[in-house]
């Protein structure tokens, strides 16, 4: 670990994988052995999942790992799209159900919901990732290195705010549209409620999983360009205790 700029710099753990499947296997038994490691000896975990594809195997895994009492366990996720109806499947919240909220026996589901009124929901959503420590962050890069909905334009290291509503760039909402979301980036909401970069580091552990050749440079810059907000994932150089799980595609050095 080295200064730069008056920051702390750490390198992530990397691991990486032949296959997409065995990066999510080995993923999910990391994420349980801490969970079980932390409920051994506190009364509850509170954790933020990240909603996208590139976690799948992840999550399917993590939901069949055995030892895990999901009782005490507090589930927020980390970003979710304005101006969207409440039941549509592409909301994250929605999402994250299908593959692991309902599939589970959690202590709560605290989901994003903005309503009709996105800045009050904002407020509250802060005020109750603020009751108590976040301890686990599961979460994965964009195509354009974007952390939940941090986009290059709007990324900021420092930023005072914890949640926030930002515009999605025209490579995120593309990229919604590949990974076969939506059908046109037409469709794809402009708008979006974040936790933030600066809410999100401050998570004890994170975990962030990234499979495929789409997200290579973007892997490579997090890794080894410039710590700047042209990259969002560079900051996971900001954190003491980052690892990070990627596959042959999407490892720059393979």
């Amino acid at each position: 670990m080295v200064s730069v700029a008056g920051q702390q710099l750490a390198r992530p753990v990397v691991l990486s994988f032949a296959t997409r499947a065995e990066m999510g296997q080995a993923a999910a038994a990391d994420v349980a052995a801490e969970l079980r490691a932390r409920l051994a000896r506190q009364a509850g975990v509170r954790m933020i999942f990240a909603a996208a594809v590139s976690q799948s195997e992840m999550l399917q895994a993590l939901v069949a790992a055995p030892g895990i009492d999901w009782g005490r366990v507090t589930a927020f996720h980390m970003d979710e799209y304005l101006d969207l109806p409440a039941e549509a499947p592409q909301r994250f919240g929605n999402w994250l159900r299908r593959a692991i909220f309902d599939r589970l026996p959690f202590a709560a589901v605290k989901l994003i919901d903005p309503g009709p009124d996105a800045a009050a929901a904002v407020k509250a959503y802060a005020a109750s990732l603020a009751e108590a420590p976040i301890d686990i962050v599961c979460l994965g890069i964009g195509v354009n290195g974007h952390l939940a909905f941090n986009d290059p334009p709007v990324a900021d290291f420092v930023d005072p705010q914890s949640v926030k509503i930002v515009t999605l760039d025209d490579v995120c909402r593309q990229q919604q549209v590949d990974d076969g979301a939506f059908a046109t980036v037409a469709d794809v909401p402009r708008r979006a409620v974040t936790l933030t970069i600066p809410r999100l580091l401050d998570a004890d552990r994170l975990f962030c999983v990234v499979p495929g050749a789409s997200k290579r440079e973007a892997v490579a810059r997090a890794l080894d360009g410039p710590l700047e907000t042209d990259c969002p994932a560079s900051a996971l150089r900001l954190h003491p205790d980052c690892r990070l799980y990627l596959d042959a595609e999407s490892d720059p050095r393979s």
